[in-house]
């Protein structure tokens, strides 16, 4: 699929520090439920896997403890639900609240609570925007792998193990969609990384208070970036 292409420079793009506060100001000012949200994103990610892949293509998932794998979680569930084989890699427990109801949706619908070996496609909806450097062993095991892999790599918001430093262990995703705004730290990455952009449901009036321009989302729920 063809997306339509917006180009950002760096300058206008979100730090992540900003991106906090202009998540958790829809949340608690314009009732925009967390879960909601995770929905919206879980459902771009699974449209983005869904157009680079094959229906008969084998898709491994791997998901943290956190809204992030949650996200992953509602991906798994609309892939299944599609006729997609999904599978999912779980390096450590899921005990929150969300991600756990996720987890069991996406189980009912289908999808399988083991990981795989040589998946067509990886991928990384282990950590998110909050993730802290260094990332633990049990994900930089599952992130080495997935680098050592042929799979196709696609990473949800801010790949894994990656805050603005290419030297660091992280996901080399071939592509990236992030969530509501360009992020600044994304511009670091190879620029045959492909990034896009996806809309989470936030209301132009939040961003123009963040003084940040809403990508037009009216013409496509995901925008590929140019970078420059």
């Amino acid at each position: 699929m063809n997306y339509i292409e917006i180009t950002y420079s760096k300058e206008k793009a979100l730090d992540l520090e900003r991106f906090r506060e202009m998540d958790y100001y829809a949340v608690e000012n314009y009732n925009l439920p967390i879960e909601l949200m995770m929905e919206n994103a879980g459902l771009q990610l699974a449209n983005l896997i869904g157009n680079s892949s094959e229906l008969n293509q084998v898709i491994l998932i791997g998901v943290g403890n956190g809204n992030n794998g949650g996200g992953g979680l509602v991906a798994a569930r609309r892939l299944v639900a599609w006729g997609y084989d999904v599978y999912l890699d779980i390096p450590v427990e899921i005990t929150k609240e969300l991600p756990k109801k996720q987890f069991k949706r996406a189980i009912d619908f289908g999808v399988k609570s083991t990981s795989i070996e040589n998946p067509d496609v990886w991928v990384d909806a282990y950590l998110g925007f909050s993730q802290r450097l260094p990332i633990d062993e049990k994900f930089a095991l599952r992130v080495e792998a997935a680098n050592k892999s042929s799979a196709l790599k696609i990473a949800l918001d801010i790949p894994t193990g990656f805050l603005g430093n290419i030297e660091e262990i992280y996901f080399k995703a071939d592509k990236v969609i992030t969530l509501a705004a360009p992020k600044d730290i994304l511009y670091n990455l190879d620029l045959n990384t492909e990034i896009y952009i996806a809309d989470l449901g936030i209301p132009k009036k939040i961003y123009s208070e963040f003084e940040m321009e809403i990508p037009p989302f009216q013409t496509n729920n995901i925008l590929k970036l140019k970078r420059k």
